[in-house]
């Protein structure tokens, strides 16, 4: 075979799952990067991982460099018994990780994927919209390629999202599993902390109060992190119902 049919080789479908005739709106990526990146699943798992490592890191979970504390930055402000809830892009890129290596190894998990859809679809949108808002604040403390890389593979995390349709039929019984993680994220998140004070993201303008054994949350700055987040679980729990349903229609049967 030449190089330009081992080429072709890479973006065609043989022996990759059979792509659905799926609405634009629940498919929208070109189907050669579709058949791409699942000859590649588990490459772009493995790179998830290291994503996955990094976020922990970015979070403050820091082994290395051993001079520095094992526990800093967001995790040392937060109550360890709610540190679950606190690296949310990490556990989306761990989510993702297991979906697509399951799928590779001939595993797959509906559960899994659905949690993947899920992570990816709301934390590669909501991150890029608060680096968006609160631009000037993240810019006097990060670095512009620091920023731009959390901008653009954050943005990337979407493209995966829109992998899992080949290989996930979205049961409803998974998406509403992956709409009650998040939905308790939002929760803890922006409503009901259950300790210390809600524990989202960090974004500019908050600060440590030993006091309330948690961080800040101007109200302004809440309000407009706590409406991206909620929208975008709510949009990931109807792209996952109309996948499932359009999947259903697509193969002649219901759910």
């Amino acid at each position: 075979m030449d190089s330009a049919a081992d080429v072709r080789a890479l973006f065609a479908a043989d022996g990759l799952p059979e792509p659905d005739d799926l609405p634009r709106y629940v498919a929208p990526l070109p189907r050669w990067l579709e058949n791409f990146g699942l000859r590649f699943a588990g490459v772009i798992a493995l790179i998830n991982l290291v994503g996955t490592a990094f976020g922990f890191w970015y979070y403050g979970l820091r082994p290395v460099p051993a001079s520095e504390p094992l526990i800093a930055g967001q995790f040392s402000g937060e109550p360890a018994v709610m540190w679950a809830f606190v690296p949310d892009s990490p556990v989306a890129t761990l989510f993702i990780a297991v979906a697509l290596g399951l799928w590779w190894l001939g595993r797959p998990s509906e559960y899994w994927n659905a949690l993947a859809f899920f992570g990816c679809w709301k934390l590669g949108l909501w991150t890029p919209f608060v680096l968006l808002a609160f631009a000037d604040g993240f810019l006097a403390s990060t670095a512009v390629p620091m920023y731009l890389f959390l901008f653009f593979s954050h943005l990337a995390m979407v493209l995966e999202a829109f992998l899992i349709h080949r290989f996930s039929a979205f049961p409803l019984r998974a998406v509403a599993v992956a709409a009650a993680w998040y939905g308790l994220n939002d929760l803890v998140d922006y409503v009901v902390p259950v300790v210390g004070t809600p524990h989202h993201t960090l974004v500019p303008g908050q600060a440590y109060d030993a006091a309330a054994g948690g961080f800040t949350h101007p109200p302004e700055i809440h309000a407009l992190a706590a409406a991206g987040a909620v929208t975008l679980t709510v949009t990931a729990t109807l792209l996952a119902v109309a996948t499932n349903r359009a999947k259903a229609a697509a193969a002649g049967a219901t759910d």
